[in-house]
């Protein structure tokens, strides 16, 4: 990836063009001393993709050299470096740019990643965060793979109690389904063989306990029965995986007499 090149392949992309300085090649420093000193991506969190809204985020990147910054930039894609590797990336507009003091910029990039560039699930996980930087002079930086980002599959889940209401030491059957987004049908489809608990809050607290963990049978189902105690509220609630969201369902609400 020639960092500057990667704005004018991407479709949707905004091509920036920055005056007076160099092509960045990858990889390299090149005629002073220009360092970056800090990377982040939506706030350090995974990037969630559904299956038919856009999702905005940001980067953030600080560099700094003695003969001052003009502009720093970041993008996340998929695959790898190479116009003809990478899959896959981000669109991104103009960086809008802080000066922290005369050595240093903070530059913050928007970005739009849209389902619909999104075509195999296997984009889902891991993606490379590339940055470069160019000094008011000669110099600058340009990294391919400065850190990695998170981008995952959006996910949803279903329960219901029953019966209710429910006789006091009787077992109630709690019902779900986990579902996630499909790049390749662009529809939702059930995450099978995936431990998901059982929790529960009892009536009058904040606080969920959980009962047991239950797994997803092969069209992502759940079904599992527990003891009615007293009043409360029974949910669903699974941690998620590198290439799939966390998800949690509300409370489903039993009166027990």
């Amino acid at each position: 990836m020639r960092s500057i090149a990667i704005g004018a392949a991407l479709s949707g992309a905004l091509a920036l063009a920055v005056a007076s300085t160099p092509a960045a090649q990858a990889d390299e420093v090149w005629g002073g001393d220009t360092t970056i000193t800090s990377v982040t991506v939506n706030g350090g969190k995974p990037i969630v993709v559904g299956v038919s809204n856009k999702v905005t985020f940001s980067g953030s990147v600080t560099a700094t050299d003695p003969d001052g910054i003009e502009i720093a930039r970041v993008f996340v894609y998929h695959g790898g470096p190479e116009e003809d590797d990478m899959d896959t990336a981000a669109a991104f507009g103009r960086p809008a740019c802080t000066a922290v003091d005369a050595a240093t910029k903070t530059c913050v990039v928007p970005f739009t990643l849209d389902p619909g560039d999104l075509q195999k699930n296997t984009q889902a996980g891991q993606w490379n965060v590339g940055i470069d930087a160019f000094d008011k002079g000669n110099g600058g930086i340009a990294l391919d793979v400065y850190k990695h980002t998170n981008v995952q599959r959006y996910s949803k889940l279903s329960v219901n109690a029953s019966p209710e209401p429910v006789a006091k030491g009787k077992s109630i059957t709690v019902t779900g389904k986990l579902t996630r987004a499909n790049w390749e049908t662009h529809d939702y489809r059930g995450y099978t063989d995936q431990p998901v608990k059982l929790q529960f809050r009892k009536a009058g607290t904040n606080t969920y306990t959980t009962v047991k963990t239950v797994y997803t049978n092969s069209t992502g189902s759940l079904k599992t029965t527990a003891t009615a105690a007293g009043d409360g509220y029974w949910r669903y609630y699974f941690s998620g995986t590198s290439t799939t969201a966390t998800v949690k369902t509300a409370g489903d609400y039993v009166d027990v007499r």
